[in-house]
């Protein structure tokens, strides 16, 4: 299971060139490869080691205009994929999502 949090800005309001972000706590001991999936198309955004908590930039074309994504993770060397809800990103936003342990 993967759990989102509603985006939140740092700033009050940012503006268009601010980039959004997504803060992965992979609370268990398998690497993650982590995706944004916007439709049909899934954008590989890092790996997020065991036991570790990495931040990683959406890209912008994804937060302008695209409509909503999910986020997936991949494990490497494993049978279970989470993927979380559809939300909404707008630039600026930090989501945080948590993998808990197995």
């Amino acid at each position: 299971m993967l759990t989102a949090c509603a985006p939140r800005s740092e700033e009050p309001a940012p503006g268009p060139e601010s980039l959004a972000q997504v803060q992965v706590q992979n609370q268990g001991f398998t690497d993650m490869a982590i995706y944004a999936v916007n439709g049909g198309q899934r954008v590989r955004l890092g790996l997020a080691t065991g036991n570790s908590t990495k931040t990683f930039t959406i890209p912008r074309y994804l937060t302008t205009g695209a409509g909503p994504i999910r986020f997936l993770a991949d494990p490497i060397g494993g049978d279970r994929t989470p993927v979380s809800e559809e939300m909404s990103v707008q630039p600026g936003d930090i989501v945080t999502l948590t993998i808990p342990p197995r």
